[in-house]
């Protein structure tokens, strides 16, 4: 599995594309309909129509990586169908990855020590 990194952008598409797409198809989405730079290092993630598939576009420095996964036995949980993107932290993409309900995944909030010992 691809592990963002910390301070990695990861966006979410959240309507449904043509899963025939491509790397490039998938890069032109994220600058016309998402209004991105695909070449930035943000994690793109796309639905299909069909909601237990989904595939990942980011820039690694040297090329565009896709990345394709289908559930066997469930669905993704998606966010409401509208226009543009939403972004997740990487806890909550770990989840949605996983194929767990990402709006259930909230991220421990510590604070910064103080003193050090």
């Amino acid at each position: 599995m691809l592990m963002p990194s910390q301070g990695m952008r990861i966006l979410v598409a959240t309507k449904p594309v043509d899963f025939r797409k491509g790397h490039d198809g998938l890069a032109a989405l994220a600058q016309s309909m998402l209004a991105e730079d695909p070449f930035t290092g943000s994690i793109f993630v796309f639905r299909s129509k069909r909601a237990d598939r989904l595939k990942l576009l980011f820039w690694d420095g040297s090329g565009l990586v896709m990345a394709y996964k289908r559930l066997e036995a469930d669905s993704f949980t998606w966010p409401a169908v509208r226009d543009g993107a939403m972004t997740l932290s990487r806890t909550q993409f770990e989840a949605l990855f996983s194929g767990l309900d990402w709006r259930r995944v909230r991220p421990l909030e510590i604070s910064r020590p103080s003193v050090s010992e």
